[in-house]
């Protein structure tokens, strides 16, 4: 369609699914998500743990929070006309320009490239919360209006940075993400959005699909490069095969609840859509984990064998609980099967002192939460019947 009028979409549409433009603007985050992680595994093989946490926390806080307003926003007023399709292809050229400057704002605390595709992105957004709000009226539009202002301060916040003296920037930032979380509070405290529950259950799990297909990418290029330059195939096995279980459990654990079942409002759709920046950065954060450890196998990384093991482990387990946090314990009965992620998560931390089994050891538990789950969520099942 070239032209419609841009009003709220049906909360209880039926067959409502990811359009292919969303599939592609999915897509094109792999670019940065791929970029964050590349700097991370530098910074901790190269011993600096502490900036490592921080630029990746910075830098992967941009690329969720992109991706996490048009997600929302496409949810509630997508129209797929040709003005809608043109402004998001310009929100994914912001993305890919923001990509491009991830690696001097994790190294050098330089943000220009980064605000620019920023910029871009969040001009384009500010552009179809007004398009909005010229089709809505009463507390509809106000909310529109509102998301529109909020974005424009933020992003004015966001180019003050770039003047601001270096020991300050991260300081500001920190306050600019305050004020970035508040705008939705503020927006929808007199009007809900029209959000698609199962819309958005779907695009998070498809994001999630995202990071996790990164991670399975990254640890493949780094025991292959490995592979061919030292033939230490012994020591990188157990790397490999641990790592591959992390991921297929972190799969099965996610989709594992119906998720959409509870966002029935924005009192759980709001701490569920944020907590979710610790699921995808973790998830993403597992592959850099692998490299790292793989990185020391083959005397790379001049670090200590703990610290690369935690590389993988601490993310794994950050995985695990987080999806235990906002999804699984809805829907466990007993504490049994409460207990079960908690604990193989405590468990996953302990493999850090395992030694250079240690990633193969947390692939095992992590496979035994999966097996162990889905075993007593069996017998329930059954005895409910």
């Amino acid at each position: 369609m070239t032209y419609v009028p841009m009003t709220a979409r049906s909360r209880v549409e039926d067959h409502r699914t990811a359009t292919t433009l969303e599939l592609f603007f999915d897509l094109c985050f792999v670019v940065a998500i791929a970029q964050a992680g590349q700097r991370l595994v530098h910074a901790l093989a190269e011993g600096h743990p502490g900036s490592a946490v921080a630029g990746y926390g910075f830098v992967f806080f941009g690329v969720w929070w992109a991706w996490m307003n048009f997600t929302w926003f496409a949810s509630a007023y997508d129209c797929d006309d040709v003005p809608y399709r043109v402004t998001t292809l310009v929100q994914i050229a912001g993305v890919l320009v923001y990509a491009a400057g991830v690696s001097r704002a994790f190294d050098a605390n330089d943000w220009t490239v980064a605000v620019i595709g920023y910029l871009i992105m969040r001009v384009a957004l500010t552009a179809q919360w007004l398009r909005a709000a010229a089709g809505e009226s009463g507390a509809a539009r106000t909310a529109a209006l509102k998301y529109a202002a909020g974005l424009l301060l933020c992003q004015a916040g966001w180019v003050a940075l770039l003047f601001a003296p270096d020991g300050w920037k991260r300081w500001l930032f920190l306050v600019l993400v305050v004020a970035e979380l508040l705008v939705p509070v503020v927006a929808e405290s007199g009007h809900q959005t029209p959000w698609h529950a199962h819309h958005i259950a779907e695009r998070y799990g498809l994001f999630t699909i995202i990071v996790l297909g990164e991670t399975i990418a990254a640890s493949t290029v780094a025991v292959k490069s490995a592979i061919d330059e030292h033939e230490a195939l012994g020591v990188l096995l157990p790397i490999a095969a641990g790592g591959l279980l992390i991921v297929f459990a972190a799969w099965w654990i996610y989709f594992a609840v119906p998720m959409h079942e509870r966002l029935n409002s924005n009192r759980e759709a709001i701490p569920w859509g944020y907590g979710h920046l610790l699921i995808f950065a973790s998830g993403a954060a597992i592959g850099a984990g692998i490299e790292v450890a793989v990185e020391h196998a083959v005397g790379k990384a001049h670090i200590s064998q703990v610290a690369a093991n935690a590389a993988v482990t601490v993310p794994a387990a950050v995985f695990l609980l987080m999806v235990w946090l906002l999804h699984s314990r809805h829907f466990k009965n007993g504490a049994a099967q409460q207990l079960v992620l908690p604990v193989c998560a405590v468990a996953i931390l302990a493999c850090t002192w395992a030694g250079s089994y240690a990633v193969l050891y947390a692939g095992l538990v992590a496979t035994a939460a999966v097996v162990v789950g889905t075993a007593l969520s069996a017998r329930t099942a059954e005895a409910a019947a």
